[in-house]
């Protein structure tokens, strides 16, 4: 009886161990919804140290790539909601439903945190036969057809600049899609493609490295980091009704989530974009960092997708209507 009832409290004593064990008890999957070598892989190499430095865990990070990011979502979302899978992406996923891609969003996720937001800029190779925007348009007028622009696919950054683009003036040029600004700038450099549309932060460093030439800041504001790009608005001031506007950074968990895992995670990346080599890293390459968690995360990403997918809506290049999805106008 003894012996009975002592293995009956060893028991009790080991499902009270498990259940009290601190999260993380094993490696967490970091899955990159964009290729290596882009500005949310870079982001997320930069940031995530620091998190598994304050986790005093692993966070084992995966680059999948496909569908506008659309293939590590579906991943991720049907991944077990215990904090061990978790999403590391851009802003695309909230244009997902307008464009047809399908019907999840980052609605169906937890943020973790919005880590920083970028500014777009359209830049092309060094021999271009044009240096500004008015320069590009008038060439693209008179050679249709001939200019090829580098493409994220429907729903990323370049799609939203070529729709604010396309909402002004008719632009017969070639899109070449790509996984990612990484990949995109690398068949930029090499000659592959003419002009592409990414996120500052991307092009600092080929700008700087004169492997690529700024064209415009698509901001109403010149940058910090590039003093000397002009800005869209300064030349074609009707760009204003869909300015300012960024892609951002950000990390999901699916929603389910316990509330406690979240808690560490977002106190963990917390920590981390305090980190100086961080915060270094964004500022040198034109990010504003965000640190966004909670009720506000969520009220900015409901307002992102409020503005883009109208913005990409009126400009004809939606599949379905925002209204469909209950998305009201800005």
């Amino acid at each position: 009886m003894f012996t009975k009832i002592l293995s009956t409290a060893f028991v009790i004593g080991l499902t009270a161990t498990a259940a009290m064990a601190e999260f993380p008890e094993r490696e967490i999957q970091g899955i990159i919804q964009w290729g290596a070598g882009g500005s949310t892989d870079s982001v997320m190499r930069s940031v995530t140290p620091h998190a598994e430095a304050a986790l005093g865990g692993s966070i084992v990070m995966q680059n999948v790539t496909g569908g506008v990011g659309a293939i590590a979502l579906n991943q991720v979302s049907t991944a077990k909601a215990d904090g061990y899978t978790v999403l590391m992406g851009a802003e695309n996923p909230l244009l997902y439903k307008v464009m047809g891609f399908g019907e999840k969003d980052y609605f169906d996720f937890t943020p973790i945190m919005l880590l920083g937001r970028g500014t777009p800029i359209l830049v092309a190779g060094i021999d271009a036969p044009f240096d500004t925007y008015p320069e590009m348009i008038a060439y693209i007028a008179e050679n249709p057809d001939e200019v090829r622009f580098g493409s994220h696919g429907p729903g990323g950054l370049s799609s939203v600049i070529y729709g604010m683009m396309q909402a002004e003036e008719e632009l017969p040029v070639i899109l070449i899609p790509y996984d990612g600004d990484g990949p995109a700038l690398t068949a930029l450099q090499g000659k592959a493609i003419d002009v592409m549309a990414v996120v500052q932060g991307a092009a600092i460093e080929g700008i700087r490295a004169g492997t690529m030439k700024p064209i415009v800041l698509f901001d109403t504001e010149q940058s910090e980091t590039l003093p000397d790009v002009p800005t869209i608005t300064s030349t074609n001031p009707e760009f204003e009704t869909f300015l300012p506007w960024g892609p951002f950074f950000g990390i999901f968990a699916p929603n389910g989530t316990p509330d406690d895992v979240v808690g560490t995670l977002r106190a963990a990346y917390a920590q981390a974009v305090q980190a100086p080599d961080f915060v270094d890293l964004m500022h040198n390459r034109g990010f504003s960092i965000m640190g966004t968690t909670g009720q506000e995360a969520v009220d900015f990403l409901t307002n992102w997708q409020r503005n883009t997918a109208w913005l990409m809506h009126d400009a004809g290049v939606t599949k379905y209507s925002p209204e469909d999805f209950g998305i009201t106008r800005p």
